[in-house]
């Protein structure tokens, strides 16, 4: 359970205790089911994450609703757009291990999340991780309902493939900018679960150890030509 939940459900305790106090009982009751909405929203399931070398697993619990390319600093990218509805978990969770090089909160509009739209008008959270080799930008983003992005986590922070960063208060999306590469696990319409759903393993690269050795490394593995180390 994220501690919001408590402070939002006791806060609707006392106030249906109060209401029922001075008026009728009957009158808390609604109080108190919004009390239990809160406790079953701000829920926070213990998940199994991944361990497969090169697995990029989901920010958050929701729907695949756009899967498509797009240029970040004049690169192709693909970016996967995954829709939270009241009804999800609502926790965020980093997609890969790595380190985080950049946070940046964008104020914006709280239109429908769905909508294309919303990538770049609605107020978000954009977080960029860079793990051995790849670089992942995942967008946490407002909704019409969701009015409070919290992210938990700050610049230099070392996280690892699942680990959890934050949460969006609502309905929202996110949206997930990987190696146009990538191996893609998942489709439009699918559903799928922060932290254990894989949604693409990401390429090998080339890249220099401390040695100056030439290794082959994903998001989750180190090898050289003499095996795994």
């Amino acid at each position: 359970m994220v501690k919001d939940g408590y402070y939002y459900a006791l806060g609707l305790l006392a106030a249906a205790i109060v209401i029922g106090w001075l008026t009728r009982p009957g009158w808390g009751v609604p109080l108190l089911l919004l009390a239990g909405f809160f406790l079953w929203f701000f829920r926070d399931p213990e998940r199994t994450i991944p361990d497969t070398p090169g697995a990029l697993v989901s920010p958050g619990d929701g729907k695949v609703t756009d899967v498509g390319r797009v240029d970040v600093n004049g690169l192709p990218r693909t970016r996967m757009s995954i829709f939270l509805s009241v009804f999800d978990v609502h926790v965020n969770r980093s997609p890969i291990s790595g380190v985080i090089e950049d946070v940046r909160y964008q104020t914006g509009k709280f239109h429908n999340a769905m909508g294309s739209s919303s990538a770049q008008s609605n107020e978000q959270n954009i977080v960029t991780v860079r793990g051995e080799g790849h670089t992942v930008i995942f967008k946490q983003i407002a909704g019409v309902l969701a009015r409070r992005i919290v992210f938990t986590k700050k610049i230099g922070d070392r996280v690892q493939r699942g680990e959890r960063v934050g949460l969006i208060k609502f309905g929202s999306r996110v949206d997930v900018i990987m190696d146009a590469a990538a191996a893609l696990q998942v489709k439009v319409g699918d559903r799928v679960r922060g932290g254990s759903s894989v949604l693409a393993f990401l390429p090998q690269v080339q890249v220099a150890d401390d040695r100056g050795e030439t290794v082959s490394m994903t998001s989750g593995s180190r090898e050289t030509d003499g095996g795994s180390r």
